[in-house]
């Protein structure tokens, strides 16, 4: 579904002389859907499980609060917005976004312990090797503002953002014409830069998982890629969907 929304542009990074060419087959806002690659059925299963040890953790445990980082849409927001993190992989070195797909800094966690089933699900993913496994929550009715995660738009990261249900309000866009397209399935690989993202608040407790890591080989002969700005690649991918051609 896209839907329009008023942008006041910011020089946070919405201008759009920050924004690198793309092929002129990619359309902003858009995402690539995972849910024909993986297993929706048993992901849907795993609901009440995750949720319920969500709750647990929000009694028990002092989460970190995800951070949206310098290229936030509207920089009176930016920050904190009380969103928490549970991560189900830890980092040897001290946090860099560059460092996601740098499976040899990562190992599980404890918290990853609480969640085996979960962790039995990511295993069945493309990934030939994980890096960081993050689950993202909120039980206030809070927004996630805006946000790309960085600006080098020759660098890709592959990862997938999957979700048990439907209750988080997902959404891509695309501030050059306002445009924001929500993500209806379960899953989704987006371009992180050259567009941005972000979530509504939900009514009640809201919750996503993202697994970045390398796919495997067989699973990336399966990827059309744009001749240059590689960042754009789930978006070019996607598409073709719209063409029809795979």
């Amino acid at each position: 579904m896209i839907e329009k929304v008023e942008i006041t542009k910011h020089s946070s990074g919405a201008d759009e002389d920050k924004f690198a060419p793309v092929d002129p087959r990619v359309r902003f806002p858009s995402y690539k859907s995972f849910d024909p690659f993986i297993d929706v059925e048993r992901l849907r299963s795993l609901d009440s499980y995750v949720r319920e040890r969500i709750k647990r953790r929000i009694v028990e445990q002092d989460d970190p609060k995800f951070y949206t980082g310098p290229y936030t849409l509207k920089e009176e927001i930016a920050g904190r917005p009380g969103s928490r993190m549970i991560y189900l992989a830890e980092s040897s070195e001290p946090d860099s976004y560059f460092d996601l797909d740098r499976t040899d800094l990562w190992r599980r966690s404890e918290a990853a312990d609480e969640f085996t089933l979960l962790m039995e699900f990511i295993e069945t993913l493309p990934f030939q090797a994980t890096g960081r496994m993050l689950i993202m929550y909120d039980d206030q009715p809070r927004e996630v503002p805006a946000h790309r995660d960085h600006t080098e738009s020759e660098i890709l990261h592959d990862f997938i953002w999957f979700r048990t249900n439907q209750n988080k309000p997902f959404y891509m866009l695309n501030v050059q014409t306002g445009e924001m397209q929500m993500v209806e399935g379960y899953s989704a690989w987006f371009d992180t830069v050259n567009q941005f993202h972000g979530s509504s608040a939900a009514d009640s407790l809201a919750f996503s998982i993202r697994v970045d890591g390398i796919f495997t080989e067989d699973f990336k002969a399966q990827i059309p890629r744009p001749a240059f700005n590689a960042a754009s690649t789930p978006s070019y991918w996607a598409s073709f969907n719209e063409q029809g051609v795979g």
